[in-house]
């Protein structure tokens, strides 16, 4: 395959950007992904569907997480290797993933499958969308292989530099995924379950369209046969880097959901309005997103290749283009957030508390452009450990305590319990800042040693 983008060489600025725009493509086709199915199954079946899919996509988004998570170390190893010309490493570790993320597919498979019912009862499932639930976790954890599968050969593609290819990919799993949807929900009137299989099937269509891709443009390394077994190192390797990441995004995930139930006991119309502005923030934070995605592949190939200040330079141009955009998704969501709120509710209540607890993440806005950007640049180098530190501190000595204390001061304020969001990313800012010099010391004086 060609290399859509070498990163060790040439202008850094149009690179990036270029490799960005397909990954923020991809990422906004996920946003809709998701709400695709609600849409659907809102019209066309009852409500016990539509709290199944909401609780169980939930669940599932947890485990996809940990997937994801893992497959982060794909990318990094992957681009380390190509970035310091060991092609014949780079089949290994492809070789590796394949074996390693199978064997995590088959087990999350029997697991879930097995224990829905017990875990459908820890997400406190509502009685009369119970069974709902229990049948929309079981189908798509029957089809973990093509999660498994879907998530890692995008993580493969973003590795080698190209993300066009993840791009299709998401493109035409969307696609297939509403076709779905309208026939397995609104003809076949199949509930959660159709829904269910609606995303499992357009991932697998995904997956098998993407291998005759593979094969019409190849690969930059040999790869064959033989390099698809357990090398130890290589698996090692991509679980230490991957693991943390994993382990930081479920970690947090579930650090949100504790604010959500604070929020909860407040009240049917703040639990309305939180939603309409979490499902909001999941949009005005896709650019920092995309360039933490599009850091994490440009500095591994550069750490490979040596060129530090070529990885730092990248990660500054990123912080400079995210926190511009951010000043305006900022100002939107802060003065004209009623607006942004009235697509997803109509009750003015509920747009009212949404936009106030929008407020807070419009502060936000501002702050994750430096903090993605960091981690970003931190998974490139592998120092995924650290991110993973951070990322829990501010999760659980920061975000959820201050949500808390502020749920306690009357009269009150979802702006005011929103603030644990932000002040929590300060903090995060100010670790990444510290830890970003100890790197650049440490990489110093191992240059002067050599």
């Amino acid at each position: 395959m060609e290399r859509k983008q070498d990163f060790v060489t040439g202008p850094i600025l149009s690179k990036l950007i270029r490799f960005a725009l397909p990954i923020l493509g991809a990422l906004i086709l996920q946003a809709m992904y998701g709400a695709v199915d609600l849409m659907v199954v809102g019209q066309y079946a009852g409500p016990a569907d539509v709290s199944g899919v909401s609780t169980g996509s939930q669940l599932m988004m947890s485990i996809t997480g940990l997937i994801t998570g893992l497959a982060m170390g794909t990318t990094v190893l992957l681009g380390q290797r190509l970035g310091a010309g060991r092609r014949d490493e780079a089949g290994e570790v492809v070789g590796g993933a394949v074996c390693l993320f199978a064997v995590l597919a088959a087990a999350i498979s029997v697991l879930v499958v097995a224990f829905a019912r017990p875990l459908c009862t820890l997400m406190q499932a509502p009685a009369e969308a119970f069974d709902a639930t229990v049948q929309y976790v079981r189908v798509c954890a029957g089809g973990a292989l093509f999660i498994a599968a879907y998530n890692v050969l995008g993580s493969i593609f973003r590795g080698l530099g190209d993300s066009r290819t993840p791009f299709l990919s998401v493109s035409i799993a969307c696609i297939a995924n509403i076709a779905g949807d309208l026939l397995l929900v609104a003809v076949l009137h199949m509930g959660s379950a159709g829904a269910a299989l609606a995303t499992v099937a357009s991932q697998a269509v995904s997956v098998l369209i993407c291998f005759p891709v593979i094969r019409k443009k190849g690969l930059p390394f040999a790869f064959g046969k033989s390099q698809i077994r357990f090398h130890r190192q290589v698996i090692r390797q991509t679980i230490r880097i991957g693991a943390p990441i994993a382990l930081q995004d479920l970690l947090v995930s579930f650090s949100f959901l504790a604010i959500l139930s604070i929020v909860n006991g407040l009240g049917l119309m703040a639990s309305a309005g939180v939603g309409v502005a979490e499902k909001l923030c999941g949009f005005i934070m896709l650019v920092p997103s995309a360039f933490m995605q599009t850091l994490s592949a440009f500095v591994a190939q550069n750490v490979g290749a040596g060129k530090h200040d070529r990885a730092r330079k990248a990660m500054l141009f990123g912080m400079m283009i995210s926190f511009g955009i951010g000043c305006c998704m900022s100002a939107l969501a802060f003065f004209r957030g009623d607006l942004l709120c009235s697509w997803f509710a109509r009750d003015p209540e509920v747009i009212a508390n949404a936009w106030d607890y929008l407020k807070a993440y419009a502060i936000d806005t501002l702050l994750v452009s430096f903090y993605f950007c960091f981690n970003g640049f931190f998974n490139g180098y592998g120092e995924t450990r650290f991110v993973m530190i951070q990322g829990m501190l501010g999760a659980f000595c920061v975000r959820l305590p201050v949500s808390f204390l502020m749920s306690r001061i009357q009269p009150v304020s979802l702006f005011r319990i929103g603030l644990a969001v932000p002040l929590s990313s300060v903090v995060q800012i100010l670790l990444c800042l510290l830890y970003f010099f100890h790197l650049r010391r440490k990489l110093e004086n191992a240059s002067e040693e050599a």
